[in-house]
Order: C-alpha cells, then structure tokens, then sequence
C-alpha cells in the first residue's frame, strides 16, 4: 500500500518578466517515511531547478488511490463517501475516502474519476472535487529495491 506525502520545495524562479520570485511549490511523492519522502523529492527535483532549493514540508497525506490521465495537467482531491448500512440498526453510514485525480479540468476529472470507480462493488457518493495547488506526483519505482536506492543515494553524495 502506498503512503503519500507533500513534500513542499522553496526555491527561486525567474519570472516571465525576468524578476527573480521566491516560490513554494507542493509535490506529492510515494515513500515508506518522511526521511525517504524528502531524500526522493530532492532526486526529483535536482534536475529541474537550477541553483539552491529546500525542501520546506513534508506531511503525510491519506489518498486511497491515484486517477492517471496523461492527458491532464491538473491534479483534483476527490471526496468520496462510501455508504454501508448496519445490518443491525439499518443506519447508514458514510465513510468518507479521499482520491486524487489528473484531468485538464473539472468535467474531465469527474470522467476520469467515474472511469477509475466503474468496477467498484461499492455504493458511494461524491461529496466533492476540488482543484489541488500541487505540481507532480511522483509513485514509487518499484523496479528498484531498497538496497539498489540506499546505494544509489549513496553514490550522489559522494560525487
């Protein structure tokens, strides 16, 4: 099961009108604690900044799963509320789950989550889709073990 955590980066960008701007960017990453979280996120993120950067947060988020389409630029928090009733009072309940989606919009993420759910057994609602700030997910690469990782890391210290 995977754990996600945000991980927020402060670095400097150059605007398009070419003043240096302090910004904080949010990314979601897949690691086993907040330790790894933050030592993938500098991986990631080594490539695509040029200069100094930190790596202000990491939090634990609770996501029950992850929506793809490589068509959308936008990532969207959907609240899902499962509905059981119990067998002895016959009360409803709702257990609320989150889920994040990528779309390119609103009508698009609300496809694709629906796409995503279609072979759940499941009754649910949708309690709510919003827009979320962040820039990238990034899942873990389950082709590398632990000890080819820790290695690697290793390695760029060194050098």
């Amino acid at each position: 099961m995977s754990q996600w955590f945000e991980c927020k980066v402060k670095y400097d960008r150059m605007m398009e009108n070419g003043v240096l701007k302090t910004v904080s960017e949010p990314y979601l990453v897949d690691a086993f604690s907040f330790t790894e979280a933050e030592a993938r996120i500098t991986d990631k993120m080594q490539p695509h900044i040029s200069g100094e950067f930190n790596v202000d947060a990491v939090k634990r988020v609770n996501l029950s799963d992850i929506f793809y389409n490589e068509a959308g630029d936008r990532w969207y928090k959907v609240k899902t509320n499962f509905i059981t009733i119990d067998e002895k009072t016959a009360v409803e309940k709702h257990t609320a789950s989150y889920q994040l989606v990528q779309a390119s919009d609103f009508k698009g993420a609300l496809a694709t989550f629906l796409e995503g759910m279609h072979d759940t057994m499941a009754d649910f609602e949708i309690a709510s889709i919003t827009e979320t700030p962040l820039m990238d997910v990034f899942p873990a690469d389950l082709s590398e073990t632990r000890e080819e990782r820790e290695a690697r890391q290793k390695a760029q210290n060194k050098g």
